[in-house]
């Protein structure tokens, strides 16, 4: 039956709300973390948090649009975000188009973001774990601009683990009503109109 099989999901979770970033107190405020901070922001408004630990990864089940979403925050470190993707999806027999990433994206800068139905990793590697894991690239994700690097010759590895300025954090952080809304439409079909109003 593959790794998703058939049937009846247990606890009906419909939906998994991966927030990509590294654990540890050293990676707080980074720029690869951006996705960890829009699940607790999401959460938070929920008065929940992602404490539980399963599926190598601290979770939270919520109930948004009378689905139940299950919220993922991987434990592995982003190069091996997929870990933890595909046990819950297979867990819960979850397919990827039911799988919604959020992650940072160097192409753009603080409170840009942009949403994609589906698509290649483009060099993140938490993406690209995922996309192998899974054995599909057809995973909503939405990405939140963390700034470009200052200059070409810019470690990536040494840019995407630099903590936010204040400044940038703010950009960052006034985005996640938006990061919000987005999920709650995309978790109600609406994908289109997601991408219509956020996209811009």
């Amino acid at each position: 039956m593959g790794l998703f099989g058939f049937g009846k999901k247990k606890n009906g979770v419909e939906y998994l709300v991966m927030g990509l970033g590294n654990p540890g107190r050293e990676y707080e405020n980074t720029r690869h973390n951006a996705g960890f901070l829009a699940v607790d922001y999401i959460l938070g408004k929920r008065n929940k948090a992602a404490e539980r630990l399963k599926y190598s990864a601290l979770t939270a089940q919520v109930e948004i649009n009378g689905k139940n979403v299950l919220f993922m925050k991987p434990q592995t470190f982003m190069n091996l975000s997929g870990n933890a993707v595909s046990q819950g999806a297979a867990f819960y027999k979850i397919p990827p188009e039911k799988i919604i990433v959020i992650s940072d994206d160097v192409s753009f800068n603080c409170g840009v973001m942009r949403i994609k139905r589906q698509g290649s990793h483009g060099g993140h590697n938490g993406l690209k774990s995922i996309s192998a894991s899974i054995g599909s690239t057809a995973f909503p994700r939405i990405k939140l601009g963390v700034g470009v690097k200052p200059n070409p010759n810019y470690d990536m590895a040494d840019w995407v683990l630099s903590k936010f300025t204040k400044s940038e954090l703010e950009a960052l952080s006034a985005n996640f009503d938006k990061v919000n809304s987005a999920l709650e439409l995309i978790i109600d079909g609406e994908m289109d109109k997601a991408m219509n109003l956020f996209n811009r």
